[in-house]
């Protein structure tokens, strides 16, 4: 068992850049499948800081597994270690803290603008970002702030798009971790699900567009809050 624990839900959700970092850096690190059983019997007073992976799936399925992964949050967040949450990792989150989470009308997908909002300012998990940027995002449910929480961005789709909670939370809606290969996987695999009469979602065309330096630009808004969230577990 490693400081440094990673949950995941599907095949296609992949740490991604999350990993190169952690690499580059030379830190040990475990991924685990939750769908798969893999939370079972894990050490839940070891991790000192802990990523909660994206997945299809909706935090309010009737799935086995969903019910142990929030109450694990739960210990983590009374733990008060590094925690963030991508997407439906976001959700848990919210959830875990008490909040609703529900589906939009529409589904959001590619290359979105974020602004942050009054609240973010002097926020340390955005020192390194700029009144607007760039994430990814593919997702049809959002998550209500859980109480206490602090609103950091939103966009023309989705009020909502992340929230700090206390000193060592990050719940985010969108894909920092994306990688060229994550792109192109999930556009060959899930770009027949698209619908072009939804104007919160790009075209595989448009999201193909000038993708790696889309790429480079996502990674360094992503090496921010990672640089964060690792300081915060072992500064």
């Amino acid at each position: 068992m490693t400081d440094i624990l990673i949950l995941t839900h599907t095949d296609h959700c992949s740490p991604g850049y999350l990993l190169e970092v952690l690499e580059a850096r030379g830190l040990d690190y475990r991924v685990l499948r939750v769908d798969r059983g893999e939370l079972e019997g894990v050490d839940l007073d070891r991790p000192k800081a802990v990523a909660i992976m994206g997945g299809a799936m909706s935090v309010n399925d009737p799935l086995p597994w969903l019910a142990p992964e929030i109450a694990a949050l739960k210990h983590f967040i009374q733990r008060d270690i590094a925690l963030m949450g991508h997407c439906l990792g976001g959700q848990l989150l919210a959830k875990a803290l008490g909040a609703q989470v529900q589906s939009m009308a529409y589904q959001e997908v590619g290359w979105q603008r974020q602004q942050l909002t009054e609240q973010a300012q002097g926020n340390p998990w955005l020192a390194h970002l700029p009144a607007e940027f760039e994430l990814f995002e593919w997702h049809g449910d959002t998550f209500d702030l859980p109480e206490g929480a602090q609103h950091l961005w939103r966009n023309n789709w989705c009020q909502n798009q992340a929230f700090a909670w206390g000193d060592k939370v990050l719940a985010v809606q969108a894909h920092p971790e994306m990688t060229t290969q994550l792109v192109d996987l999930w556009l060959t695999e899930a770009g027949h699900l698209l619908d072009p009469r939804q104007p919160s979602q790009q075209s595989i065309a448009v999201m193909r567009e000038q993708l790696p330096a889309r790429i480079a630009a996502l990674n360094q808004v992503a090496a921010g809050f990672y640089r964060h969230w690792l300081d915060l577990a072992f500064a």
